[in-house]
């Protein structure tokens, strides 16, 4: 194994026997100890076996160090003194009830300050009483913009596993003085691992006697290595559930989605650049003013299927889906007996600028997803939707026993010869494939009863084994193969398929940034708990984000009856509340103009326009950068279905920023609701005013207990509700 001079000389000094520490202490199983290496300072934690790993709290090169270490209730101070300047380190051991130790390092530098090069805090020691090179084994870590994560075991000697978090929203000062980014700062190469501070050397500097963040970990340990896929994907999930627990996250704010879904449905009908006239029928353009691009049925039904979701919410009748729904039928080809991608009476406008832009070029998820889309549409009673999607199943079946439940990237309809066999260079192809063709079979059985397709997603589920964290593709995708993966073990009760759902969850959190990018444009829109289409994508996207959050929906609904791991139902239902918060920020006109890019990739961006952005980018990088999209527009319509309710007849609706298990009203004035979550956590509870009168006199009680609230803007009332609460609202 490789390692820079930085990390033998720093293992070789905290291996010295007669290296005395500065402060120790044990906290749970684990002992702590503070060591002076004269330039830097660490704290070594060691597990019960006697393995070590070495965190730093402070770095100044070629400096001897003053430290002055004071013991307080919850915590220690670390004063330091160096040539760099004032060092204050705040550090928080863990306990029974928060097992998550955590530090945050604060520098007031002497004089302006740059910073070339900064090496990695963390060294894994290994054993003390040797001096060989500890293995471990690196699981993830951040990517881009995520979340500032690393999350390994040490194998040999065997100790444990560690998931470490850089809490990068409290970076933001250092990143905002200096006009770097706090993108793939947390990561490196075993051994030599963890977070560097972005360099500044080609920046601007950090300013004299101001104060910084320069680090702020949250770090959770386990005594155990996990020893297969399953395990990992475990562990990591219940890891990251503690970390969260303890990660300071930012406040919510209620958005009034009904305004917004107005607004939008308005643009979205009447604005000539999301609609595209072709041989009698009426079709959405991908991207506003994205006359190139032919018509694609996966646009046209990822904007039907939440506006249904509306309708049925609201009883009300939208003539713009007869529209969509006649255009369906033109998609399918007779000759090649399935639907198509592209429109094939236009198919041939295409210029083939892309691999995928060709008339007969297929990407394998873009086949199945108009499937699931039309079995939904089919299991609702829809007879159109229901002879395209039985039409087109043996064509899918044969692609998944040809490619033998292992798809590529691209393919060609008419000969089946791969286009693009994998995403990139020795990473093969769309993996999460065999977990959405799954969820079509499932649908196909649902619907048709032949036992056929329940084998058939089966065999497609045993595919997704042994992926680890390059499952995840593409978000939606992974999240649909989550849920089939829970349905498929509700039906057989094979423990397989609900660790394969774990498996596909871990992917979906893995891909999410668990900070606030509130430095350069990022200050104008939240971030947190943001999610990235792609495993590799550098923005987060409107579309694939609306998608998972009705597929976790989804998840919970299946799951209320079953037991599934609790770091489960509190990752989703933290995810689901602050997309319900931050998803308004998508849309342009949410956002200062000089954020938005002038020249998008494709068509154009109206910044007055009520259709999202597709992209959203780190805060030095403009958003819109791809364009306006018009499929991302099921956004409004996904969000108000499922989390507002209306009372017959009564001026009022309630709205939880949770999901919900289920609710019902037995009376005119009584509403029981049982919400999902997990009680350590606070949710949001409006009774949320609809007409211009006063709201009738109303109570919110949790388990027989009454509970007061606040009213709020626009005369609505507020309360925090315990998650996985049951409630019951009454009115006079």
């Amino acid at each position: 194994m490789n390692a820079s001079p930085w990390f033998w000389n720093t293992k070789a000094a905290l291996h010295l026997p007669d290296l005395i520490p500065v402060y120790k202490t044990t906290a749970g199983n684990y002992d702590f100890k503070i060591y002076d290496l004269g330039d830097s300072c660490w704290l070594v934690a060691r597990w019960p076996d006697g393995n070590q790993i070495a965190f730093r709290l402070a770095y100044s090169p070629n400096d001897r160090l003053q430290i002055t270490i004071k013991e307080r209730k919850n915590d220690l101070r670390l004063k330091i003194g160096s040539l760099l300047g004032d060092y204050e380190v705040v550090l928080t051991l863990p306990t029974e009830n928060r097992p998550v130790l955590h530090y945050t390092t604060r520098l007031t530098p002497a004089s302006t300050l740059l910073s070339p090069y900064w090496p990695r805090d963390i060294v894994p020691l290994g054993s003390g009483e040797s001096e060989s090179m500890a293995e471990g084994q690196i699981h993830t870590r951040q990517v881009g913009t995520r979340s500032g994560q690393l999350y390994f075991s040490m194998n040999q000697p065997k100790a444990g596993s560690v998931l470490y978090l850089q809490n990068l929203t409290a970076l933001a000062g250092y990143n905002q003085q200096t006009e770097t980014s706090a993108g793939d700062s947390v990561g490196g190469e075993w051994p030599e691992i963890g977070f560097g501070l972005p360099p500044t050397i080609k920046n601007k500097p950090l300013a004299a006697g101001k104060s910084y963040t320069l680090s702020d970990a949250f770090i959770v340990f386990s005594e155990e290595v996990p020893d297969d896929e399953a395990a990992m994907a475990q562990q990591y999930l219940n890891l990251l559930a503690e970390v969260y627990l303890a990660l300071p996250k930012p406040a919510t704010n209620y958005t009034h989605w009904p305004d917004i879904l107005g607004k939008g449905l308005k643009d979205l009908i009447d604005s000539p650049g999301c609609w595209v006239q072709l041989d009698g029928h009426h079709y959405f353009n991908a991207y506003v003013s994205d006359y190139v691009t032919p018509p694609e049925i996966m646009v046209q039904l990822a904007v039907l299927l939440p506006l249904l979701d509306y309708v049925e919410w609201s009883g009300a009748e939208l003539e713009v889906m007869k529209k969509v729904k006649a255009s369906l039928p033109s998609f399918y080809s007779e000759k090649y007996s399935t639907i198509m991608r592209w429109h094939p009476k236009a198919a041939d406008t295409l210029e083939g600028e892309e691999e995928q832009k060709q008339p007969l070029v297929m990407d394998s998820w873009y086949l199945h997803h108009p499937l699931l889309n039309l079995s939904r549409l089919a299991l609702k009673g829809d007879k159109v939707a229901r002879k395209l999607f039985l039409d087109s199943l043996e064509f899918s079946i044969r692609v998944a026993h040809h490619f033998d439940y292992k798809w590529p990237v691209f393919y060609k309809v008419d000969t089946l010869e791969v286009v693009k066999a994998e995403t990139q260079p020795g990473k093969g192809g769309e993996k999460d494939v065999p977990g959405l063709f799954a969820h079509v079979m499932l649908q196909a059985w649902e619907l048709t009863g032949e036992k056929r397709y329940l084998t058939e997603a089966e065999k497609a589920a045993m595919h997704l084994r042994g992926q680890g964290f390059d499952l995840f593709y593409q978000a939606n995708n992974t999240a649909f193969s989550a849920g089939a993966m829970l349905r498929l073990y509700k039906i057989t009760k094979k423990e397989i398929y609900r660790q394969l759902s774990y498996l596909c969850l871990a992917g979906v959190f893995n891909n999410v940034k668990l900070w606030d990018c509130d430095y350069g444009y990022g200050k104008n829109f939240p971030t947190f708990f943001a999610l990235f289409p792609l495993n590799d994508a550098p923005y987060t996207a409107v579309y694939e984000e609306q998608e998972v959050f009705c597929a976790l929906h989804d998840y919970l609904r299946n799951a209320q009856d079953i037991e599934i791991l609790p770091s489960v139902r509190l990752l989703i239902t933290e995810y689901v509340r602050y997309l319900v918060d931050r998803a308004a920020y998508y849309y342009p006109t949410m956002l200062p103009k000089e954020m938005l890019q002038e020249k998008p990739k494709i068509g154009e961006v109206d910044p007055n326009l009520w259709i999202a952005l597709e992209d959203l980018h780190d805060g030095w990088e403009k958003s819109g950068q791809v364009g306006q999209e018009v499929y991302g527009a099921g956004n409004a319509f996904g969000i108000l279905p499922r989390h507002y309710i209306r009372i017959p007849d009564q001026p009022f609706m309630v709205f939880t920023d949770y999901p919900l298990y289920r609710f019902s009203t037995r009376k005119q004035d009584y509403l029981h609701v049982r919400m999902a979550g997990d009680n350590r956590i606070d949710c949001r509870l409006m009774v949320v005013k609809t007409g211009p009168g006063k709201l009738p006199g109303v109570e919110v009680h949790i388990n027989h207990k009454p509970i007061h609230g606040k009213k709020s803007k626009g005369g609505h009332f507020e309360y925090l509700i315990p998650g996985n609460a049951e409630i019951t609202i009454s009115w006079k």
